[in-house]
């Protein structure tokens, strides 16, 4: 397998791989992945749907791409999905499933076309002093020494940045920004996480820096991610015939590994309390999905705050006896053993009337019940002691969802400090609480929040003990790779394995990028090239539109007398540097 770019292999129709139709494909996990490896192995590798089983131990695929409607405590959404043009892999698969929505386009037709009619950008990025406008105006403020540190960790090699944290490699100017509030809020980033992850995001999105104040680079999909992404894939999956088998935990993986050679010969598990197993084969391939960002999740609700559940965590259990068994397999240690530092609490809260929802217009300067762009991404409290952060997506976010209602989702960063309404911690707030607290930083007046938030509202706050894990410091080997040195018949797939490629994770690219790693290398799909990472930070227009947007548009300031910098900017001006230098701002 190796990468490529273009349209000549993208198009291309791979040959049947040599003996798949005597191979057997097993799954540990039903999220994006999985599902995707799935896909693959049907479209790509020409394996037949009933060879291929799903082990997940939920009762409904997906993963962390989640959307329901709890029948007592309403719609819930743990975390929502950002989107981009480049997600290479990510669209190459949705090209090929059909959409539910309208007959006879695919996935992606009917998201393209959706963003097309509806562009996505917000009008108020965010607020402060209870529902006014924070004035970013777009502005990064970044200080001369803040730009130095910036372009230092873009400069860096990957070794340098392993095991760093953040405020490691930046300092207070940094951390005082509009970027680092842009960037912290829209990414998740806290500023103990890792400086490496902060590089590939960097050089991954380059090409967007000048859409996080506005979110302009951003597509969302019409639904909630569950219903526009997993339910499409999964019942073409079932159309297929893949074997789906919920309510399975799977307990281990036996490996037979001797010097040049790993196999996997064994699937344990737990299957309504009772133990099985499966012999696995050389021809058979077994694809696991390690870690889970959502593992331990719990729901509250109203009246009941979520608990913080540092219990036994299955997903994350396996992982560590896989990695007991080889060195290859990684250290998930590393990723699940800090889970102060990796926690936060997201709400998704119901409006129940036409009273809150005029809040909301009120920020957004857009119509709740448009049926198009709301809030365009979150909105930040940026001077709320949570970091409260919330977003309102194109309504109706869940098909069944009443046409009077709204739903919101929110989210903090710092769930364990005191709020500016509610004197307590968010991870100990009732949904009504979290109301209250939102109700107040929306501008609604303080005498009317109490009898709203109880009774024109339905909220449902859910703590996630490993939400951020992926973003611990970290360095070479802690994650394993694809598709480990020597082994011959499984791969890990999913945010905690290790791409060949310069991706970063908590995106729904990275999840489908590994699957296809994974069934490319193990069937040496002839196709082959898997598609790179969309070039941007190889593009020097690309990274000086970012500088020059970095700099709020300032110059360039040449160090020395005002004639030698006019001397040299004379010299230039009449080539393409000298062109591209003007087209950005910075000459």
């Amino acid at each position: 397998m190796y990468y490529t770019s273009g349209n000549y292999e993208a198009f291309a129709r791979p040959r049947k791989p040599a003996g798949v139709d005597s191979k057997t494909a097993w799954f540990v996990g039903s999220g994006l992945a999985a599902l995707s490896g799935a896909a693959f192995l049907i479209r790509d590798g020409q394996m037949r749907g009933d060879r291929i089983t799903i082990l997940e131990r939920q009762t409904v695929p997906g993963g962390a791409l989640d959307g329901c409607q709890d029948p007592e405590k309403g719609f819930v959404i743990r975390g929502g999905r950002e989107m981009e043009d480049h997600f290479e892999c990510l669209w190459d698969l949705f090209r090929s499933i059909p959409s539910l929505e309208l007959e006879g386009a695919s996935v992606l037709d009917e998201f393209y076309w959706l963003n097309k009619d509806d562009p996505n950008y917000t009008l108020r990025r965010a607020t402060v002093k209870q529902g006014q406008d924070a004035h970013t105006d777009g502005l990064f403020t970044l200080s001369e020494q803040a730009q130095k540190e910036l372009i230092a960790l873009f400069l860096a090699t990957r070794k340098q940045m392993e095991t760093k944290r953040i405020d490691e490699v930046f300092g207070r100017d940094f951390f005082n920004s509009n970027f680092w509030l842009y960037w912290r809020t829209m990414f998740a980033f806290e500023e103990w996480h890792s400086a490496l992850e902060m590089k590939l995001y960097l050089h991954r999105f380059i090409h967007h820096i000048g859409g996080l104040p506005d979110f302009s680079t951003l597509k969302f999909t019409k639904y909630n991610q569950y219903e526009s992404l997993v339910l499409p894939l999964s019942k073409w999956l079932l159309a297929q015939g893949v074997n789906f088998r919920y309510g399975v935990v799977v307990t281990d993986i036996d490996f037979d590994i001797k010097r040049g050679r790993k196999q996997a010969t064994a699937i344990r598990w737990l299957e309504n309390g009772i133990e099985g197993s499966l012999i696995i084969g050389a021809d058979d391939l077994v694809f696991m999905t390690i870690g889970s960002l959502t593992e331990n999740s719990d729901m509250g609700d109203h009246h009941t705050a979520a608990r913080l559940n540092e219990g036994p965590a299955p997903a994350w259990d396996l992982w560590r006896r896989l990695a007991a068994k080889d060195a290859a397999f990684g250290r998930p240690n590393v990723f699940c053993g800090n889970i102060p530092a990796s926690k936060w609490e997201s709400a998704t809260i119901t409006t129940l009337d036409k009273r809150i929802p005029a809040y909301i217009r009120k920020i957004a300067k857009r119509d709740p019940f448009s049926g198009k762009v709301v809030t365009g991404g979150i909105v930040t409290v940026k001077d709320s002691s949570w970091l409260l952060s919330w977003t309102t997506n194109r309504q109706p976010h869940f098909k069944r969802q009443p046409s009077d209602q709204v739903v919101v989702w929110a989210y903090s960063l710092f769930v364990d400090k005191a709020g500016d309404y509610v004197r307590k911690p968010m991870q100990d707030c009732t949904g009504e609480e979290i109301t209250q607290e939102w109700l107040y930083h929306l501008g609604v007046p303080v005498a009317s929040i109490p009898e709203l938030a109880a009774g024109a509202a339905k909220t449902v706050p859910v703590m996630m003990p490993y939400v951020t894990s992926f973003f611990m410091p970290r360095q070479a080997g802690d994650r394993p790779d694809v598709v480990p040195k020597d082994a011959v018949n499984f791969a890990f797939i999913g945010q905690f394995a290790e791409s060949g490629e310069r991706d970063c994770i908590f995106t729904t690219e990275y999840s489908v990028r590994t699957a296809m790693e994974a069934v490319y290398i193990l069937l040496k799909i002839e196709r082959g090239g898997v598609p790179e990472v969309f070039n941007s930070t190889y593009d020097i227009r690309k990274l000086l539109a970012a500088m020059g947007r970095l700099r709020d548009g300032n110059e360039i300031e040449i160090p020395g007398p005002a004639f030698l910098r006019e001397l040299i900017l004379k010299k230039i001006e009449a080539t393409e540097l000298g062109e591209l230098l003007n087209k950005y701002h910075l000459s």
